[in-house]
């Protein structure tokens, strides 16, 4: 897809990055990426996905903006408290750059819908607060060779990965056991905006081919030490999602 006079100059500054140039953002430009989970992930992971120039954006949330849900979700604003969060979104986004094609489905994800609402999206950013879904989404991606960019957070803390069935483990592998759920969790605003930063950096390396993505790794944070740490993570062979690749 050509870029326009326009696009060349919004994204001149990521163009002057080597390994991306005019070639890997018309590939940016020919992605279709799906957030799911337009809370404290997936707003300012939509925000710069659309910024870097992703051509389609599918956001997917059923929810409507609280008051409680601001200090995070920073498509949220006071105006709208009651609103729809993936249509609040749209607007955000379409007012940043009007190049990017946006998309929203305001509907829960189920294993009867999931392949129709993510069928079109080349790769799955991870803006989810519950394990049941993450997983659900993991099949989808290991059945269909899609890339998965997971990342969690709580408190001042997150953990990132990013999937790419057959070359690294999946997210059953990582976690063979589910993860204990909470309804409400506390989490500063600025914890998951960081990982939401680091996934788009994953999703522009996987589209352009710069740089070592985190297959096979897995990035843990703790915000109170100021600290990264990286650890290997394998394949299981068993795997009952992953396993048959």
């Amino acid at each position: 897809m050509m870029l326009s006079e326009r696009e060349l100059e919004r994204y001149d500054r990521q163009i002057m990055i080597p390994g991306i140039g005019i070639e890997g953002q018309e590939r940016l430009k020919s992605t279709t990426v799906a957030v799911v989970g337009v809370g404290g992930l997936g707003c300012p992971a939509s925000l710069y996905l659309a910024a870097a120039g992703f051509g389609r954006i599918i956001l997917i949330d059923e929810g409507r903006f609280e008051l409680s849900n601001l200090n995070r979700q920073i498509h949220g604003w006071q105006r709208d408290i009651g609103r729809l969060k993936a249509e609040a979104a749209k607007e955000k986004l379409t007012a940043l750059n009007p190049d990017v094609e946006v998309e929203t489905q305001t509907i829960k994800l189920t294993e009867e819908n999931v392949d129709e609402v993510l069928g079109e999206a080349d790769i799955i950013v991870d803006g989810l607060d519950n394990w049941r879904t993450r997983f659900l989404v993991n099949e989808h991606c290991v059945q269909h060779r899609k890339p998965f960019i997971h990342a969690g957070v709580r408190a001042l803390y997150g953990q990132m990965t990013t999937i790419k069935p057959g070359e690294g483990p999946c997210l059953r592998c990582i976690f063979p056991q589910n993860p204990p759920e909470a309804e409400r969790f506390p989490v500063l605003g600025a914890t998951p905006a960081l990982f939401a930063a680091l996934q788009v950096i994953e999703a522009v390396k996987l589209v352009t081919g710069i740089g070592r993505p985190l297959v096979g790794r897995l990035l843990f944070f703790d915000g109170e030490e100021m600290h990264f740490e990286i650890v290997d993570v394998e394949r299981n062979p068993n795997c009952p999602t992953c396993g048959y690749l």
